[in-house]
């Protein structure tokens, strides 16, 4: 380990890395995806799940998913931002060059060895793709240890579908099943399903046995995705949610995150359905 390496492990969970800002590209109108790389090519050695506490100074600092696959690391990693407040507003008048701080990666990511060998549906709505893209990739990029691989995707207008492009990458092969849907379709351009992702359950075949669902979106669709899937015959310990909207500081620090007795920043923010059942503040 390099003294670089060492100090960024040492100060990363109190202080920012500054880290270059190398590409950004504009997804819809109001995601970038955002391309950035640590000092003297020092990876970010996240997984799948994880996210950084983002920072801009005199601004303030958020917690943001990470977007890139741990598999496609090469000394830089993505972050998907929506402008929605001062900071990612800020960030978006951003561009190539520019220096943003970086704290983490921080939380409990998606358990992928436990997943090997088995069926994986993933039910994703709105931004959830961002974190979502991180495990999809790395699944795809390590196909051969997994069965059948179902995406299952709805965004509220066609033109807010994320990484367009890589659906259609996705949808090429002949070992991805995706399906998407969208809310409504006000410029009527959209030949595909439109309704909520519920509406996508029943096109798809789950042998529930051996089946993992992986499911990030709104919290809103949770509890809607979550019947589907019981119903489905999904096992509990076999349905997973990332609760990474209700992070603030990222250490444990500010209670923001609490769940009962749990702080998703710690213990999460990726949840077996076993684990929060019984958490009314969860669901």
């Amino acid at each position: 380990m390099t003294l670089l390496q060492e100090r960024l492990q040492q100060t990363s969970i109190y202080m920012p890395t500054p880290v270059k800002i190398v590409s950004v590209a504009k997804l819809t109108a109001m995601e970038n995806l955002y391309t950035l790389k640590l000092p003297d090519g020092v990876s970010l050695n996240h997984e799948a799940g994880q996210f950084v506490e983002l920072s801009v100074m005199g601004v303030g600092e958020a917690p943001i998913s990470i977007s890139s696959s741990p598999s496609r690391s090469n000394g830089t990693f993505e972050l998907c931002v929506r402008a929605a407040g001062d900071l990612t507003s800020v960030l978006h008048r951003m561009g190539p060059g520019d220096t943003v701080g970086v704290r983490g990666p921080f939380g409990r990511p998606f358990p992928l060895k436990s997943f090997q060998g088995k069926d994986l549906l993933f039910a994703v709505g709105g931004l959830g793709m961002a974190p979502a893209r991180s495990l999809i990739n790395q699944v795809l990029d390590e196909r051969g240890k997994f069965g059948r691989v179902s995406i299952l995707y709805g965004s509220r207008t066609p033109a807010d579908l994320l990484f367009a492009d890589e659906m259609i990458e996705w949808q090429a092969r002949g070992d991805v099943d995706l399906r998407m849907s969208v809310d409504r379709d006000p410029e009527q351009v959209w030949d595909g399903n439109v309704g909520v992702i519920t509406t996508l359950f029943p096109q798809v075949q789950v042998y529930a046995r051996n089946t993992v669902a992986v499911v990030l979106g709104p919290p809103i669709m949770y509890r809607y995705v979550l019947m589907e899937l019981l119903g489905k015959g999904l096992s509990e310990g076999n349905i997973w949610f990332s609760f990474e909207r209700r992070m603030k500081c990222g250490v444990g620090k500010c209670g923001h995150c609490q769940i009962n007795h749990l702080y998703t920043c710690i213990n999460g923010p990726s949840f077996a359905y076993s684990e929060i059942k019984h958490m009314e503040e969860a669901l």
